[in-house]
């Protein structure tokens, strides 16, 4: 259980003096206009489309993968927006860690659906939250912090000042963190009636998985982990929508638990996991991480990768 993250003398030295520069830059636009903070992320996510030409290509192969009936010029467009998306996401971060509630409650368009966790946690059992990997899953995760606070499951920063200023900046919205290690932890939370987030749409490797079908891919590398917890008597298995509308509003949706799962059948329970993310990839397809390699691992370990 993770719920400070403390400031160390040792930050000060030379080894983290560019991270300081670039949290400096990121806070400073914080306090600039939202429109602009998401012109000036726009702008950037544009540079990466441009450059970071290894980044493109895995976005290019994902959607085409996915949307093989798309025309060559949609999804052209849907890889440009995306990597817009992917440089206002950087800008989001700022607002997420920094921004007043004042300022984030300004921006709420909606939230739907906290009645489920009500009717969950009146029955004696927690909530593991199904959410995909959107670009914009700090701010999602701030703003679901206006109507419920959540236990965040994740993975620790690599960089130790990094860490400092996500754990600080994240616990502005959730109760507490617990490190993707920490299973007991989460099945503690659960058991304990909390709102548990849970992201189970990368691709983890072929330990613990079922190959199914994520969009026209039908063979994807699927964590068998989510049923782990899922199958706990203390929880129900809910998902999460989240979209950032064209004025900067953002749009949050509760969808009710899945019935009978996880129901024995691993495959099977993994489709439906899939199916939810793709029902929340599609509000926004645009605001999704296409950047991750989604289908590095393939049933055949001596195939050649889609990459």
């Amino acid at each position: 259980m993770v719920t400070s993250s403390p400031f160390k003398a040792s930050f000060l030295g030379p080894r983290y003096w560019l991270t300081w520069i670039g949290v400096f830059f990121l806070y400073l636009i914080s306090w600039l206009p939202q429109k602009l903070q998401l012109a000036l992320g726009k702008l950037l996510g544009r540079l990466v489309h441009k450059f970071m030409k290894r980044r493109r290509h895995i976005a290019e192969v994902n959607i085409k993968r996915c949307f093989p009936d798309m025309s060559d010029e949609d999804q052209k467009a849907l890889v440009l927006k995306n990597m817009e998306n992917t440089g206002i996401a950087m800008v989001e971060t700022g607002m997420a860690w920094w921004w007043p509630q004042w300022r984030v409650e300004k921006v709420l368009g909606s939230l739907k659906g906290l009645e489920h966790f009500e009717r969950v946690q009146q029955s004696r059992k927690g909530v593991l939250l199904l959410v995909p990997h959107v670009l914009h899953l700090e701010m999602a995760g701030r703003l679901m912090g206006t109507g419920c606070k959540g236990i965040g499951f994740y993975r620790p920063h690599n960089n130790p000042l990094m860490e400092y200023f996500t754990t600080n900046g994240r616990l502005r919205s959730n109760e507490y963190l617990i490190g993707k290690k920490d299973v007991k932890g989460l099945l503690k939370a659960l058991k304990n009636k909390k709102v548990c987030y849970y992201l189970p749409d990368q691709d983890y490797g072929r330990n613990r998985c079922e190959f199914v079908p994520f969009y026209a891919v039908p063979d994807t590398a699927t964590t068998t982990g989510t049923l782990m917890f899922a199958g706990s008597k203390n929880c129900e298995t809910m998902s999460l929508i989240t979209r950032r509308d064209e004025k900067g509003q953002y749009h949050l949706e509760i969808v009710p638990e899945l019935e009978h799962f996880p129901s024995g059948d691993d495959k099977a329970d993994v489709t439906r996991v899939n199916q939810r993310m793709e029902q929340s990839i599609n509000a926004a397809p645009e605001q999704y991480m296409w950047l991750h390699r989604r289908f590095k691992t393939r049933p055949d370990k001596d195939a050649p990768s889609f990459y």
